[in-house]
């Protein structure tokens, strides 16, 4: 069967395997080199009353949450997009 990929959709080179991670959304168990990781800040402040503490100057909290995607699930959630084949990184070997 042919090969699409050189790295077979991994990531590193000459490191053996990586090790799995759970993906946060379906838990199907990917290798961490595949994985999608997707960061976003939330705010721990209820929205309607944010707007009322950021007009009388307080400094709200945040965090950073992070989470771990197979690549199913970075398809659905439009975090990776399905690139046609012109559109592809062109292959060097």
């Amino acid at each position: 069967m042919t090969k699409k990929r050189k790295s077979g959709g991994r990531s590193g080179g000459n490191r053996g395997n990586k090790g799995n991670q759970q993906c946060s959304n379906c838990g199907r168990q990917v290798p961490a080199d595949k994985i999608k990781k997707v960061s976003r800040w939330v705010s721990l402040v209820d929205p309607s009353m944010r707007k009322e503490l950021r007009d009388s100057g307080a400094i709200l909290p945040r965090r950073k949450v992070t989470s771990l995607l197979c690549i199913s699930c970075a398809i659905h959630f439009k975090q990776v997009k399905i690139r046609s084949k012109d559109s592809r990184k062109p292959k060097s070997w």
